[in-house]
């Protein structure tokens, strides 16, 4: 959420904001709404004025006469009270409403762009493999090697459904201890495991209501199932002040998440590249509220990503999101995208975000300052690693000609062997 006072000032700013994100929004509407709601507070304010003054003089009037007089006047200034103060809540309403739909502002080195075909590379890591035999796809080598089973998780799960079992079920967890022992080794890093079924308010907080809320899974009590751990870390230190030597504050936190994938028929049907259940390590950042401080924490979220794929030796680019593939809040957004050999491109495998105080303010995370002003903190958040997405990208990047699938060797003593095959 943008402070108010900011919109006013720069409606010129914000608007030109909102049209390169590709957001409708009518920022006069906004404005004209808040002078209503402004000068409605004033007189309120100036009404509980008259009255706690006439309250105080009545109490002290020696005539009867004139108290009665005044008591008579303060019951029509009551009633007109009452009613502004109606109208206020109606308009409050609106007005919130209104607020939760500006978007931030995106930094100007954001491109511009209707989608992520007008994403821009930025750097690319790895040389593309080359192969002397015909391609399989993960799904192909997955089955192949006894790894998953998409039909029996069709019929338990329904649509996106999938066992991973044998190797599948280890090299998943082998990623875990991977990246679990890379981080635990990350200087500042407090890991955490989070929840997933999340109150709205997290959600609110970091953007995701109500803007996506078809691709959320909702519980009959209300609450929401997380697709992401940026949501209930981010919700820890929700409604408190914190004092700035805590700053910076580092999250390596883990969940289950949901998504219900709203929009993506006929994608990435099969296999695990998009599906419903998936679990995820998060990086998420609490700063003091700093621009360069924030630019610097996200270049080092992204190299953490980026060291992740290295050691995995998987082929890489980096592209920063175009405005119309910016969300409400971001400031400006890397993805970090590896090579699909049999999809001859790139594919998401990490995103990237800062978003200035737009969650914070939301979710009125505050710090005091080595002066006692009390400032909104900045945010961050990147992904360490989602799985089982990534064996997409390892289990093609990696197969053989025989049909086997080399173990990369970051991952090796965590599996226990150096090659996949059905017959190991």
């Amino acid at each position: 959420m943008l402070d108010i006072k900011f919109i006013r000032e720069n409606k010129d700013i914000v608007a030109a904001g909102a049209k390169k994100k590709h957001i409708d929004l009518d920022v006069d509407k906004l404005i004209a709404l808040d002078d209503r709601r402004r000068e409605l507070q004033a007189a309120i304010d100036a009404k509980r004025a008259e009255q706690n003054a006439a309250s105080n003089a009545i109490a002290s009037a020696k005539d009867e006469s004139e108290r009665q007089g005044m008591i008579v006047r303060m019951q029509s200034v009551k009633e007109t009270l009452r009613l502004e103060e109606e109208s206020m809540q109606e308009i409050m309403k609106e007005w919130r409403l209104l607020m939760l739909h500006v978007p931030n502002v995106p930094d100007v080195s954001v491109p511009d762009g209707d989608s992520d075909a007008d994403n821009r590379e930025v750097r690319m890591w790895g040389e593309i493999p080359e192969f002397d035999f015909a391609i399989k796809s993960h799904v192909d080598l997955m089955l192949a090697n006894d790894m998953a089973d998409f039909e029996r998780g069709a019929k338990v799960a329904g649509f996106r459904g999938y066992f991973l079992k044998n190797d599948g079920a280890r090299l998943v967890w082998a990623l875990e201890r991977f990246v679990e022992d890379r981080f635990m080794n990350q200087e500042g890093f407090t890991p955490m495991i989070v929840p997933s079924m999340v109150h709205r308010e997290p959600f609110v907080g970091t953007g995701y209501l109500p803007q996506s809320e078809e691709d959320l899974y909702k519980t009959q009590d209300g609450d929401y199932l997380a697709g992401t751990a940026e949501v209930g870390a981010m919700g820890y230190y929700m409604d408190e002040i914190l004092d700035k030597s805590l700053l910076p504050l580092k999250f390596f936190a883990f969940s289950p998440c949901f998504r219900r994938e709203a929009g993506s028929h006929g994608k990435d049907t099969k296999g695990v590249f998009r599906i419903h259940e998936f679990v995820k390590f998060e990086q998420v950042v609490l700063c003091e509220a700093d621009h360069q401080k924030s630019v610097k924490f996200h270049e080092e979220l992204t190299e953490n990503s980026e060291k992740l794929l290295q050691e995995l030796k998987l082929p890489y680019h980096v592209v920063v999101n175009c405005g119309g593939d910016l969300g409400l809040g971001q400031v400006k957004k890397y993805d970090i995208e590896a090579w699909m050999p049999s999809e001859k491109k790139y594919r998401e495998t990490h995103s990237s975000s800062y978003f200035h105080d737009f969650q914070t303010r939301r979710l009125n995370i505050r710090y005091r300052d080595e002066n006692g002003v009390v400032r909104y903190a900045h945010s961050l958040n990147n992904t360490a690693l989602a799985m089982p997405r990534i064996l997409c990208q390892i289990v093609e990047n990696y197969q053989q000609k025989d049909g086997s699938i080399e173990v990369p060797e970051a991952l090796r003593g965590y599996m226990g062997k150096d090659v996949i095959r059905k017959d190991n």
